[in-house]
């Protein structure tokens, strides 16, 4: 595959995974700043990896939901939660990864990883925020 293939493929499977919307608004974002950044993760994270068949998306959904709070980015956490739903990742499977988080990543990330994605829900119900 070249470049220009790989990118195609990535574009695919981002839009699938992230949705039209934020791809879309990541495109429009992209400027002379940023345009290489955001080729190399199209190409490379999207359609290199993502697209790999060794493991499912639903798999490689719960796996980077996982990092995420092991390495304490809640932009991405919010992102991968929003995502997950598109890969067929239930509400369930995530608290069940949160709770490895806890043993393996500590009690304090997954808490704010379980705060978090219950701002995701509600957010994706149409529901106010509830308070912790």
């Amino acid at each position: 595959m070249d470049e220009k293939e790989r990118f195609n493929s990535g574009m695919a499977v981002r839009r699938a995974v992230l949705g039209e919307d934020h791809v879309e608004r990541a495109r429009k974002a992209t400027n002379p700043f940023n345009a290489e950044f955001q080729d190399l993760i199209t190409r490379y994270a999207w359609g290199e990896i993502w697209a790999r068949p060794g493991l499912s998306r639903h798999t490689r959904s719960l796996l980077t939901i996982a990092m995420m709070v092991a390495l304490n980015r809640p932009e991405e956490l919010r992102l991968h939660l929003r995502a997950a739903a598109n890969n067929d990742v239930t509400r369930g499977e995530i608290g069940e990864v949160l709770l490895q988080c806890a043993i393996y990543c500590g009690v304090p990330a997954a808490n704010s990883a379980f705060r978090l994605a219950q701002e995701v829900f509600d957010e994706i119900d149409g529901q106010q925020p509830r308070m912790s």
